[in-house]
């Protein structure tokens, strides 16, 4: 019986000794806050060129107002176009798809969207140039999409 108390003993130290060296578990960081928009299609319509977008705002607060200047060039790689898209309100933590129809643009001759500037960026507690400095972007087009 000794043998084994001792045994029971030797087997509790030495489990106790390997728990206290294992590190804590280090928390992971909170994600940086981040204005996410997705080129996520681009598709012929009626009125000429349907992009979709994906847009999630991470910024941690509502916006009210979120619109952006973009550059449409050709596959020439030539300025064809400036508009505006007007995303409208982005709640926070929400994912919203939104879809613009570019009238007289053939989507087959976009090779790039530039987002030039955010036009508006608006919302309780948000800096005017965050939807700029924050932004990232990605596509899953054949379409470059960035700033």
């Amino acid at each position: 019986m000794t043998g084994l108390t001792t045994s029971l003993r030797l087997l509790t130290s030495t489990l106790a000794m390997s728990l206290a060296m294992v590190p804590a578990r280090a928390q992971e960081p909170a994600p940086a806050p981040a204005l996410a928009l997705e080129l996520n299609g681009a598709q012929p319509s009626e009125k000429g060129c349907r992009l979709t977008f994906l847009v999630n705002n991470n910024l941690g607060a509502d916006l009210s107002k979120a619109a952006f200047e973009i550059a449409l060039f050709n596959e020439a790689g030539v300025v064809d176009r400036l508009t505006v898209l007007d995303f409208k309100e982005l709640p926070a933590g929400k994912t919203k798809v939104t879809r613009f129809d570019l009238a007289g643009t053939d989507c087959t001759k976009v090779s790039r969207v530039l987002i030039n500037s955010a036009t508006e960026c608006a919302g309780t507690g948000v800096e005017p140039n965050a939807c700029m400095r924050k932004l990232k972007t990605g596509t899953r087009t054949g379409i470059a999409f960035g700033v």
